[in-house]
């Protein structure tokens, strides 16, 4: 990997080559990347059904524990994605093979693109509602006019996302937690009191909810962390990054929950006569995540293909906008199951770097085209993930991925003997 700057860079984001030094980012970039990354509109809503089924103590052991679990396997993905400078699918590319790659390519892709979608009709449907309920046409206008701005961002890659980190972080953080606050000025009784209404569900199962609700997203932490300047540079970034930024994205949707109603921050800043500032919040929050996801699925669609990010960021982002609306009423639920497919990848991924550490010296040499145990483990953690009921589902499909591969490592080892 070369620490000398070369005289031309056609591709700044290194969609099919690891990051060089010289592109690397200092620790304040990565950390407002990573933090508006966790910045998920869609938290909110766990939040406020952890809210509504968990006294505070519960709600409180539930983020620590699910942060925990959350941060170890995020942390992992870190140190790998910046010791090697690698994407997920380049790394993906040893642990499953060149051809086999293409599976978890797939999957990140399809789930990254889907989630943008909804990301976008989140922002567009109630704001629309906001602003003139009776005209059917402003939704559409709206996901248009979002997806577009989102879809630029993610074109032009790190650099860009680095701006619009720069800028939202730091007003999502301010005015969400004002707004919170304000949230809970306004109610009769104390926080302990409200949250000990609830009832219903276990530490662990709320913890289940709190890595579910953004494993996915997660899993594709290497495609951001191999800009970091060095392995516990990132490892330190993703953990602290995660546990802030999910941690405030939950504490927002249950306070909300508890004190306004609705399930997210804006619902509050609306109801507290804060409109302006809610279409702002609201807007940044989604788009720190969406332009994450979209620049995901160009990397996978660009392992696939052979074809640099660029293009495969647009054909993703128009994918996404014209199918944001019926993603958000029809496809959530799906959304939600493909989550489970998507630790298993990274738990393998993890797996293969430190089984096989020597063959990411020479990256482009691909020793196998499809390692069968490695999709294996990926199909049979997910379908583990989705109907075993008890347990963590995402820690369930992260262990049957890690046992049939090393099940496939046994085999090849007992092989050369």
């Amino acid at each position: 990997m070369s620490n000398t700057k070369e005289t031309k860079v056609e591709d700044h984001d290194y969609s099919l080559q690891p990051v060089p030094q010289f592109a690397r980012r200092r620790l304040l970039t990565m950390f407002m990347i990573m933090l508006g990354f966790t910045f998920f509109s869609a938290s909110m809503w766990t939040g406020q059904t952890l809210g509504d089924s968990l006294d505070l103590s519960g709600f409180i052991g539930s983020l620590i524990l699910g942060g925990i679990i959350l941060a170890i396997y995020t942390g992992s993905l870190a140190y790998v994605g910046a010791k090697t400078g690698l994407s997920l699918d380049l790394l993906a590319q040893h642990s499953f093979g060149a051809k086999g790659s293409y599976l978890p390519s797939v999957l990140t892709s399809f789930t990254q693109i889907g989630w943008f979608g909804v990301g976008v009709a989140m922002f567009a449907i109630p704001v629309a509602k906001l602003i003139a309920p009776e005209n059917p046409w402003l939704p559409y206008l709206l996901v248009a006019i979002a997806g577009i701005c989102m879809t630029g961002s993610a074109f032009f890659g790190i650099k860009a996302m680095t701006i619009v980190s720069y800028i939202s972080v730091p007003l999502i953080a301010i005015l969400g937690i004002t707004a919170m606050v304000m949230a809970v000025k306004t109610g009769d009784v104390p926080l302990a009191e409200k949250f000990a209404e609830s009832q219903g569900m276990s530490v662990i199962a709320g913890a289940g909810l709190v890595i579910g609700s953004f494993v996915s997203g997660g899993t594709a932490t290497p495609n951001f962390a191999r800009f970091s300047k060095t392995a516990l540079q990132s490892v330190i970034v993703t953990v602290v990054a995660f546990f802030i930024g999910n941690s405030l994205m939950f504490c927002f949707g249950a306070f909300s929950g508890v004190y306004v109603g609705g399930n997210d921050i804006f619902e509050v800043m609306v109801a507290l006569n804060l409109t302006v500032f809610a279409i702002i919040v609201l807007g940044l929050n989604i788009w720190t995540t969406n332009d994450n996801a979209l620049y995901t699925a160009g990397l996978g669609l660009s392992n696939i293909t052979k074809v640099r990010k660029r293009p495969m960021v647009v054909i993703s982002g128009i994918l996404g906008t014209v199918t944001a609306v019926w993603l958000y009423n029809n496809f959530v639920g799906w959304l939600n199951i493909l989550n489970c497919t998507l630790p298993p990848v990274g738990m393998i991924v993890v797996l293969g770097y430190f089984c096989h550490k020597e063959e990411y010296e020479k990256w482009d040499v691909i020793p196998r085209q499809v390692n069968w145990f490695a999709i294996a483990g990926v199909l049979i953690g997910a379908a583990v993930a989705n109907l075993v009921p008890w347990g963590i589902a995402s820690v369930n499909g992260m262990v049957i991925a890690a046992v049939c591969y090393l099940v496939g490592e046994l085999i090849e080892w007992k092989k050369k003997k």
